[in-house]
């Protein structure tokens, strides 16, 4: 273990990044016995009276902010923790709608710090452990808690929460969860409680998500089956059993996690009205999920990182975008699978601008040119990428930034220090 100085109370929020960073073995360290401890002895793992949790390989993101816009609508206090960050590290634990500001996380840190004693914890478990502190010192009403990675074994499923949902499945984190469908079910579907909802947002999910939640007596609610949704025109339907909600109107965030979102505040103790869902369907909004961040050419930055969310993505962009010259500027991750993600986006780019991302698991643009068609420019990062694809764009066209929240986050920080 490092001998790094430990930060004090007073001490920056990047010092205590790095030190979290510095202290534990690996980054990604799945069990639960050491996090737990820490939370049992710190009474952390009921942070607020009403808990949600979220698992998935896509849509977890949405599903929280959908869920947080008609609670906030609502009048609750709402306190949401997701990862990874695009930009800061502050984005990953939000209350009633703003970033935690530095002296407040920090502060948190702090109190983790003291409690853990011995205990080693990763950066991940720590920062999950600090979030719940400031859940719990500023009060809210609900904690929306985003999973990191899987499910069973992730540092959320420490806390004693009252609804679970899955999102989606597919296969990812091939290096951590393998690449068997019925595995990765099971391991999602480790966040489910005995006699408490269990939403599935998946359609024909594999056995092992419905068998698990049945072996332990959840209650459980798979779309299509105690929940169906659907389009019509620019307005949806949503209903389980009897009960209808109609004529509601289209997210700018997937309708899948919209009506999933649905389900699991449905299945809650909360208080929510039909204008609430209205009005929290308006305006719930997620940065790099199609944000548009430019008219002139369009540009639009999505953070879809694997063949399920690139397939939506693409779909979006066909119908958003018809007939317009797409320019595709994408750097990924090498433990994503590349091949199957370039594939699904290749039909709808004319102009490709890979770049490499930096750190242990980044990916080069020469790896993903071999998945790319030929005679296509490497650039060193997507910011270089980014450039390129604006000198080269006419007005009317449209550039596209994907492939990973690094990705997406480098180019988006650019843009704002453009002062645009």
């Amino acid at each position: 273990m490092s001998q790094q100085p430990i930060p004090q109370a007073t001490s920056s929020l990047e010092m205590w990044l790095d030190y979290l960073s510095n202290i534990h073995t690996s980054a990604i360290d799945l069990g639960l016995d050491r996090v737990k401890a820490v939370a049992s002895k710190a009474n952390l793992t009921k942070p607020a009276k009403h808990i949600i949790t979220v698992a998935g390989t896509n849509g977890k993101g949405s599903t929280c902010a959908l869920m947080e816009a008609i609670l906030l609508d609502a009048g609750y206090s709402v306190g949401v923790y997701s990862s990874p960050h695009l930009i800061r590290y502050n984005e990953r634990v939000r209350i009633n709608g703003q970033d935690l500001p530095d002296e407040k996380l920090v502060s948190s840190f702090d109190f983790i710090e003291h409690e853990r004693g011995e205990i080693s914890l990763s950066f991940f478990e720590y920062g999950t452990l600090a979030a719940l502190r400031a859940f719990q010192v500023e009060q809210v009403d609900v904690v929306l808690l985003e999973v990191g990675l899987g499910g069973r074994l992730d540092a959320t499923n420490i806390v004693d929460h009252d609804v679970s949902v899955i999102t989606s499945l597919a296969v990812d984190h091939v290096d951590w969860l393998g690449d068997d469908i019925n595995v990765i079910g099971f391991e999602k579907a480790g966040i489910y409680r005995s006699g408490k909802p269990a939403i599935c947002g998946q359609p024909k999910p594999p056995a092992t998500v419905a068998a698990h939640a049945d072996d332990i007596s959840a209650e459980f609610y798979q779309v299509g089956i105690q929940y169906t949704y659907q389009v019509d025109g620019d307005v949806w339907h949503w209903s389980s059993g009897a009960f209808q909600l109609e004529n509601l109107p289209v997210p700018s965030l997937p309708l899948p996690n919209a009506a999933t979102a649905l389900m699991a505040l449905g299945t809650s103790e909360l208080s929510i009205s039909d204008v609430n869902v209205v009005n929290g369907l308006k305006s719930a909004k997620l940065p790099g999920r199609m944000q548009q961040i430019s008219h002139e050419p369009i540009i639009v930055l999505d953070v879809a990182h694997n063949p399920h969310s690139a397939e939506y993505f693409a779909t979006q962009v066909k119908q958003l975008y018809a007939g317009k010259t797409l320019h595709m500027v994408v750097a990924m991750l090498h433990d994503k699978d590349i091949p199957a993600t370039l594939e699904v986006l290749s039909p709808i780019a004319h102009h490709w601008y890979p770049a490499s991302l930096q750190g242990p698991r980044a990916a080069t643009a020469n790896e993903l040119c071999l998945s790319l068609p030929a005679s296509v420019s490497e650039f060193s990062s997507p910011v270089d990428a980014f450039n390129a694809a604006l000198v080269a764009a006419e007005p009317e066209d449209v550039i596209l930034v994907v492939g990973s929240f690094h990705t997406v986050g480098e180019v988006l920080e650019h843009w704002q220090k453009k002062g645009n």
